[in-house]
């Protein structure tokens, strides 16, 4: 039964999904990952889209919101250093955390190599506990797959090991660690490994527009700056590289461009549906190898399992905007106010002038749906109910949430702002003569 006490109680409990002071979320530069409203802040985002590396042939994988791991030859052997460590992260304006991560960042550079090649990985351990790195999905000797206790000892605080290995296969993959994985991974232990093929006539590189998302979920309370590894349900920040939208950056292409999308999942328990609007897609790759064509068929939905790579491919032949996001409709949102009572079809009237009287400007919501809560003032360091402006109005989604930008023609690797939609394209309210014409009755 919904009292006035629950009502107030799930006012003060949901915090900002109920305080009224209603503001738009923070306006988005040329689409996305803004910080700010003013007219400079809105100038085209460049992208961190991969630049061609010396001696190396391949195309580099573009990491939204990311990097790639640099190295260098010494004897035939390309070296990385990896270095686990505390960071402090900002999942969107508004969103700062103390994660995790590799190299500053969360998820960690992606390393990138071709068959064949030979590896050497250091990794550094500047935790206060000790971790390992395990290569998900790369065959490698059994005493370099970095299971602690179990082939390797762990890596105590302080100490820098040596992993030593040949790429023997090409394809997408992942690193975690496999010492306290509960915790490193849930405070954003991951990253992901592009392995080229050694011919180069099997990269299709041209006009590929290829980039990495790693799926994560986090249980973040509100207010709060520590996600909490112990949870296994209830996560309430899903991201696409640890960046929950309207921090993620576009996906970009020109028509006639292919468009490669690799994606990862290393989150505690949700396995991820992810939906490309405007598109159909096939699956060509898993971590375990590249897909037959014989094998290959149409969808718009990919299922990434926990722990697994699928990766999809299509030619963009269709300009526009096109959400790019999980359909776990629990996904596209951040920090909800899961505690809160369902207010849908409460009728709540004279509660507002009461409740005012303790908490000054208080407007209940969420009786006529949630869409009204999106972009309401939210506690400190929170981004509940955060979605972002759109060229229309509010975009009422967040979290697992992207953009794929298509356009006749790119002018560099920039964010090309919202779409020019061409006359007559673009719904709208209809007109009296037009229902009167086809005998709607309203």
């Amino acid at each position: 039964m919904i009292t006035r006490r629950t009502v107030l109680g799930s006012g003060l409990a949901a915090g900002a999904a109920l305080i009224a002071r209603a503001r738009l979320a923070a306006a988005q530069p040329g689409g996305m990952g803004g910080m700010g409203g003013s007219d400079d802040a809105r100038a085209p985002m460049p992208l961190t889209h991969g630049r061609a590396v010396a001696g190396e042939s391949y195309t580099p994988v573009v990491v939204p919101n990311g990097a790639t791991l640099p190295f260098e030859k010494k004897g035939g052997v390309k070296v990385f250093h990896l270095v686990a460590e505390p960071i402090t992260h900002t999942i969107a304006p508004g969103l700062e955390i103390e994660a995790w991560g590799y190299n500053g960042s969360t998820p960690g550079p992606l390393i990138e190599a071709v068959e064949g090649d030979r590896i050497r990985i250091y990794v550094t351990n500047k935790l206060g506990e000790a971790t390992t790195v395990h290569w998900h999905g790369v065959f490698v000797p059994s005493g370099m797959d970095g299971v602690g206790g179990l082939t390797q000892p762990a890596i105590p605080p302080g100490k820098t090991f040596r992993y030593e290995f040949t790429m023997t296969k090409a394809g997408t993959f992942m690193y975690h660690p496999h010492f306290d994985e509960m915790t490193q991974i849930a405070l954003g232990m991951v990253g992901m490994i592009v392995v080229h093929p050694r011919e180069k006539k099997k990269r299709r590189a041209e006009n590929v527009r290829d980039y990495a998302l790693m799926a994560h979920e986090w249980k973040i309370p509100i207010g709060s700056r520590r996600p909490d590894p112990l949870a296994m349900n209830d996560f309430n920040v899903l991201t696409f590289n640890s960046k929950a939208f309207p921090g993620t950056e576009p996906l970009v292409a020109e028509v006639g461009d292919r468009v490669r999308l690799r994606l990862g999942n290393l989150g505690p328990m949700d396995h991820h549906p992810l939906h490309l609007h405007g598109y159909a897609f096939q699956v060509t790759w898993t971590d375990g190898g590249e897909v037959p064509a014989g094998a290959r068929w149409p969808e718009t939905t990919v299922l990434v399992p926990v722990g697994a790579v699928r990766v999809v491919e299509f030619v963009a032949d269709t300009p526009g905007d096109w959400a790019f996001h999980c359909h776990m409709t629990h996904h596209v949102m951040n920090q909800m106010g899961h505690d809160a009572p369902n207010l849908i079809g409460a009728d709540v009237k004279g509660l507002d002038k009461q409740i005012a009287k303790v908490v000054p400007g208080y407007m209940t919501m969420g009786q006529h749906g949630m869409g009204d809560m999106m972009g309401m003032t939210q506690p400190d360091n929170s981004i509940s109910m955060l979605g972002g402006d759109g060229p229309f109005g509010m975009i009422d989604m967040g979290g697992m949430f992207t953009v794929l930008k298509v356009r006749d023609k790119l002018t560099g690797d920039t964010d090309p702002g919202w779409y020019e939609h061409p006359e007559g394209t673009v719904a709208r309210e209809a007109t009296a003569d037009e229902l009167s014409g086809d005998d709607i009755k309203l």
